[in-house]
């Protein structure tokens, strides 16, 4: 990559309503123009031009069907590459703003407890899980993220396929931008993230990323990995 390009590539971050489109996107589903423009609080035709910018620098992908434009992330390394951003760019604790509401604090907290970073669980929920995981020796983190044996059988016992596409790696850490640890992205993640909707263990809540951990989820992250349900509250 020229310096034109990297340079190119940064431009595109460097404004706040595409850091809020780019950062609303990684709860992984397509959203309208309209939608993030309301998200943003920019006029629709300001969402448009900023958008059109993002799909040309290869940040989303468009999809058309009838009269409405949705755009989402272009891949998971897209994803990847923007949590990674907040995550660097996150400021400290005693720096940070403190919310202008009750509502904004509530929506604050949900968001570090559990959340979707695009296809996988990040927050403390996300954080749990990979670390249960490290200490149950079904995940290797000394020598980078990557599945041991044992994990690759406790993903078959439990019907969780990994599906490989492309080039994604099936175990990748990805920097928690709450956190400031690791959680468990890539193939797995995904699956497992996946799992967890489909079988009732978490629900989305909100309008926003965050989700939720429900009764049978604590009871199946605590036989299967031995979390604690009060660590998921």
């Amino acid at each position: 990559m020229a310096a034109s390009d990297l340079a190119a590539l940064a431009a595109l971050f460097a404004d706040e309503s595409r850091a809020a489109f780019l950062l609303a996107l990684l709860d992984g589903r397509a959203w309208t123009a309209g939608e993030l423009a309301r998200h943003a609080g920019v006029a629709p035709s300001t969402a448009s031009e900023h958008l059109g910018k993002l799909v040309a620098g290869g940040l989303l992908a468009e999809e058309r069907q009838g009269r409405h434009r949705y755009v989402r992330l272009a891949d998971p390394g897209i994803a990847h590459l923007v949590e990674d951003l907040a995550a660097r760019s996150e400021p400290r604790p005693e720096a940070r703003a403190r919310p202008r509401s009750l509502r904004e604090a509530s929506a604050g907290e949900a968001m570090a407890r559990a959340r979707t970073c695009y296809d996988h669980l990040a927050g403390r929920l996300g954080i749990a899980i990979t670390e249960a995981m490290t200490a149950r020796g079904l995940l290797r983190q000394d020598t980078g993220f990557a599945l041991t044996d044992r994990g690759l059988a406790w993903f078959d016992e439990r019907g969780i396929a990994l599906v490989h596409k492309g080039r994604r790696p099936v175990a990748r850490g990805c920097l928690d931008w709450t956190e400031r640890r690791p959680h468990l992205a890539g193939i797995a993640g995904a699956a497992l993230c996946r799992h967890a909707l489909d079988a009732g263990w978490c629900v989305r809540i909100g309008s926003e990323r965050a989700v939720k951990v429900t009764g049978e989820g604590e009871s199946a992250l605590y036989a299967s990995l031995g979390i604690a349900p009060a660590a998921l509250r």
